[in-house]
């Protein structure tokens, strides 16, 4: 939630400096994130000043420039070399002197210096409007009123707006606080606490509102009740659509708001400045002269606000005219019953709709506004009509024309307020700390609730309208803690606690070897989200996907059933921040539909490569990341964890451009491969990426059925040698691994493939594979005869099994 400063400190009855301020919000509750401070003109015009051309003589040495004297208040005129086609003796002009700072609207801040323009020297310089962030031309010097004072700061004369902004962390529950009204409610309340005196947010009475007419009364009836318990409105006429005031666009822009015209600015700022929402209809398109808030039937085309035509549930909410629907209820907008420069009459709406209904239709049809966002959580009921009040006076000061209406009210049946009951032992008991009652009432009363019933430990209190998330008497404990202050909170002499069993020990053990091993190899840990587009899936995938029912955002509707996609998400966002070299990994879960309302939760490790290993240097250059490289660090993954036999199989998936994948017990137990260019170009990625994924449950029951032993490293020398086979191109090294198990030589040790060779020379599709066996017996050393035996062995095997020849 954004506040302003400025726009906050009109409720408040005391002057409280900016800092003091975004403590006693932290302290209530209010989390202040960030405060920052706003400038409508970046950096204030400071150092700037008015200054008078005084001389304009031509530049002895460039045709388009002239050499002015321009006076600044100052005994000494300042001599400034000058572009603009437009200067003339006699002019009030900006000057920037030198040492001062300019902040032009495009480009980065300049400071004058003293400079030399061919061959003449410059003090400075006569300003444009952008080239100082006051406006956008730039057809020459700005030329400003006789009545403007030479030797004054530019500053005193614009009056540039300033402003500090708080940024303060909402949590969802609180949508009394969602608006300049509603914080300032908190403040005061602190105040009155801790001041001991009460205190009040200063707002407007409008007691008595009265129309300056009636002549252009609307009908309004509500046909759903349930979803629209409170509607209200009035008609104002002869209005002037057009720029809104300089006042209004600066408390707007100050938090974020782009102005648009006079009546739509003035409903975000009444939105921003109470939380409720308003919506305008301009006249003309409300057919009969009539209002009828009711649902339409199922699949009923209506045109929004942006164009779009989309296809209404039987449970969307609309405000209708006689004939039609004209917007959705307490979300968007029709496209033709909105105002527009043309407008000259208004219909003013501000109504209460059912939060439900209103979260729903905006889910349903992805239109997350800000009117949506404010009703869904719940908007006082109580202050509809004030509020309308409030908006008509301000349209009429900044758009002219008249209130041609009396004030439509349609309230069929009011709510009670709801009542909690609160003992003072239970107080103590969740707060840890005793509160006079007098506190305790003056905290309650000053938030708005209504003392109904006291009694000895006891007090019975009415809940204001605006704050629907009280229910129970915790949330009355928790009102009372955040106006005494969460700082306030007082901790015991005492803790006592009971350790905690780790049920987890060997899973998070070996997710921080995991961690730490591929850490040392330059890998980041990242986490992303686990609610992704379902977009980035085939139909047959969605099919056995878990889809959310209430999404956020149309981008965010299902719950990822495949690690790829949210990992590439983080190398495209990295990419197009010049990070091209990524080495990532992540814990996370895949999630499935395996039946009607069946559900299976998987877990993962993941791997992400693109790029190159390390940068390049004056050594050596990296060649980076490839298929090979990447099932080399799968193995050694694996090895780490115990597990060291594996057999990969070539497996097809449309999502890559090859495959490999290792199973164990029928179960996956990791696949590897090379994301297709088709998946990348889907999010903007231009170079190879590769992907490892490993069944983090199945691995972790692995490696806890492993035993671990102990080997003396032997007394004995190892033997070495190296055979050099001639295979068919089609002949995988896997083929030649298993063709080396089956040979069962039980001193065999190590095997490894050193070179890989290929050329006509060795017959039509052939390839030479150049393997290294280490050979070892624990009890003696090994003889040459020994050795050739078991090496005539692997040869033989190599030629029944793979139709060999041997290269010598």
């Amino acid at each position: 939630m954004t506040i302003s400063y400025n726009w906050l400190s009109e409720y408040l009855p005391e002057v409280i400096e900016p800092a003091k301020l975004s403590k006693i919000l932290t302290a209530v509750g209010l989390e202040v994130e960030s405060l920052t401070k706003y400038e409508r003109i970046k950096g204030g015009l400071e150092g700037l000043v008015i200054g008078q051309v005084t001389g304009v003589t031509p530049h002895p040495n460039a045709d388009k420039l002239t050499v002015t004297a321009v006076s600044t208040g100052k005994t000494e005129l300042l001599q400034i070399v000058c572009g603009a086609p437009n200067v003339a003796v006699g002019q009030k002009v900006v000057v920037a002197p030198v040492g001062s700072k300019i902040y032009p609207l495009t480009g980065e801040p300049v400071t004058m210096k003293l400079a030399v323009i061919r061959g003449t020297e410059s003090q400075g310089m006569i300003c444009a409007e952008d080239e100082i962030g006051v406006g956008t031309s730039h057809e020459g010097i700005m030329v400003l009123p006789d009545n403007a004072v030479v030797g004054s700061a530019a500053s005193d004369y614009f009056k540039p707006y300033t402003d500090y902004i708080f940024e303060i962390g909402l949590t969802p529950n609180r949508m009394d606080a969602m608006s300049h009204f509603g914080v300032a409610r908190d403040v005061c309340a602190y105040l009155t606490h801790h001041n001991k005196t009460e205190t009040r947010p200063k707002f407007k009475s409008f007691n008595n509102f009265k129309p300056d007419n009636n002549l252009l009364p609307i009908k309004v009836s509500i046909g759903n009740s349930t979803a629209c318990q409170r509607y209200a409105g009035i008609t104002l006429s002869d209005l002037s659509v057009k720029e809104s005031p300089q006042w209004l666009k600066d408390k707007l822009l100050a938090i974020g708001q782009r102005p648009i015209n006079n009546i739509v600015d003035i409903t975000n700022f009444i939105l921003n400045d109470t939380g409720q929402p308003l919506h305008a209809f301009d006249v003309s398109a409300i057919k009969g002269a009539e209002i009828i808030v009711k649902n339409l039937a199922p699949n009923t085309t209506f045109v929004t606000l942006d164009e779009k035509e989309r296809k209404l549930n039987i449970e969307d909410l609309m405000i209708c005219n006689a004939e039609e629907g004209m917007c959705i209820a307490g979300v968007f907008g029709g496209l033709h019953s909105g105002v527009d420069t043309q407008t000259t009459h208004i219909f003013l709406e501000s109504a209460w709709f059912n939060p439900v209904d209103i979260r729903k239709t905006s889910i349903r049809h992805g239109l997350r506004t800000d009117a949506a966002t404010r009703f869904e959580k719940g908007v006082d009921i109580s202050n509809v009509v004030n509020v309308l009040k409030r908006a008509a006076l301000l349209i009429k000061e900044v758009a002219g024309g008249t209130i041609s209406s009396e004030l439509v009210d349609v309230y069929p049946d009011p709510p009670v307020k709801s009542e909690v009951a609160i003992k003072y032992h239970y107080l103590k008991k969740l707060s840890g700390k005793n509160y006079h009652p007098d506190a305790v009432k003056r905290i309650l009363t000053s938030l708005g609730f209504e003392i109904i019933k006291e009694g000895m430990d006891e007090l019975r209190v009415a809940v204001p309208f605006s704050k629907p998330d009280i229910s129970l008497p915790a949330d009355i404990v928790e009102e009372i803690l955040r106006i005494d202050g969460l700082d306030n909170v007082e901790i015991t002499g005492s803790l006592s606690f009971t350790p905690s069993v780790d049920a987890n020990g060997p899973k998070e053990a070996l997710k921080e070897k995991i961690s730490q091993f591929l850490v040392g190899k330059g890998f980041n840990e990242i986490v992303t989200n686990s609610i992704t587009n379902g977009k980035y899936f085939t139909d047959e995938v969605l099919d056995h996907s878990v889809k959310m029912i209430n999404s956020l955002s149309t981008d965010l509707d299902v719950l990822r059933p495949s690690m790829v996609e949210t990992g590439l998400e983080a190398i495209s966002y990295n990419q197009n921040r010049k990070n091209n070299h990524l080495h990532f990994f992540e814990f996370g879960k895949t999630y499935h539909l395996e039946g009607q309302n069946k559900y299976a939760e998987k877990e993962h490790i993941s791997l992400y490569l693109t790029g190159k290993t390390h940068e390049d240097g004056w050594r050596a250059k990296d060649a980076g990341v490839d298929f090979f490289k990447t099932k080399g660090l799968a193995v050694s993954l694996l090895t780490l964890c115990g597990v060291s036999e594996v057999d990969f199989k070539l497996m097809d998936d449309p999502g890559f451009s090859i495959l490999i994948q290792a199973f164990e017990n029928n179960q996956e137990l990791v696949k590897l491969g090379e994301v297709s260019k088709k998946q990348l170009t889907r999010f903007g990625i231009k170079q190879p990426v590769f992907f490892i994924d490993i069944n983090w449950i199945l691995l972790l029951k692995l490696v806890q059925a492993k035993t671990i032993t102990y080997t003396e490293v032997s007394r004995f020398q190892a033997v070495q040698r190296d055979i050099a086979i001639v295979v068919d191109n089609t002949v995988s090294y896997d083929a030649v691994h298993k063709a080396i198990k089956k040979a069962k030589v039980q001193k065999l040790t190590n095997v490894q493939l050193f070179d890989l060779f290929e050329s006509e020379k060795l017959g039509a599709n052939k390839k030479s594979l150049a393997i290294g066996f280490t050979f070892l017996d624990e009890e003696k050393t090994l003889t040459d005869t020994e050795t050739d035996s078991m090496v005539n062995n692997l040869v033989a095997m190599f030629k029944n099994e793979l139709g060999a020849t041997v290269r010598t």
